[in-house]
């Protein structure tokens, strides 16, 4: 059974869509939260931060203030290519992990096999490389710009500036095997979800995807 690569930009609903496919069997893997252990205390990565950014990226207790961090890139570009540099090959890395372990045995933690990369830079670290088909959740953009000011709490500017620094979503669609769109209520995306899971299924049974 196949590797699926869900992405979409910031405020696009990609938990929520995740979310949906656990419900359905899939294993889910957040790429945030991998992104958050290659930095923990302690960690190559932190270090070489840390020395690129100075302590002042940090917290009281060590850890890196994501908050701090960023303000300082997305302000600026080269700051922001510098973080990647740093942190994109470290997640990619574990990342293929995952889906190196998955291949070996689909069933030993999915009922479905079917494994999840839940990933907002699956294509910018070249992770669609490693997936069979790249799922991508679009969402128009003023209301992508509402949900993120009522969930950051940002202002309108700091949203829009997160969105730009950004691959288009209009790009990443382009690599998408299957798209949902989130513009409208929950019960209109999970149809969605449903509609293209099924069609999975049914693909499998035809013997597009072997383990």
């Amino acid at each position: 059974m196949p590797v699926i690569g869900l992405t979409g930009n910031i405020g696009s609903g990609k938990s929520s869509v995740a979310r949906l496919l656990r419900s359905l069997g899939a294993q889910v893997i957040d790429a945030d939260q991998v992104a958050r252990e290659v930095v923990l205390p302690g960690t190559p990565a932190l270090a070489e931060l840390t020395r690129e950014f100075g302590p002042g990226i940090l917290d009281a207790g060590g850890s890196l203030d994501r908050k701090k961090m960023g303000d300082i890139v997305f302000a600026d570009p080269a700051a922001r290519a510098r973080l990647n540099q740093i942190t994109h090959p470290r997640i990619k890395e574990a990342l293929d992990r995952v889906i190196t372990g998955f291949r070996q045995d689909p069933y030993a933690s999915s009922p479905s096999g079917v494994l999840v990369i839940e990933a907002p830079l699956l294509i910018e670290v070249g992770l669609n490389r490693e997936v069979d088909e790249v799922w991508v959740v679009k969402v128009d953009e003023d209301k992508q710009v509402e949900r993120l000011v009522d969930r950051d709490t940002l202002s309108t500017q700091e949203v829009r500036s997160r969105i730009a620094a950004q691959l288009p979503q209009a790009l990443k669609l382009k690599y998408a095997r299957r798209v949902i769109d989130n513009s409208g209520d929950f019960s209109a995306t999970k149809k969605q979800v449903e509609h293209n899971w099924d069609e999975l299924q049914k693909e499998h049974l035809k013997g597009k995807y072997s383990i």
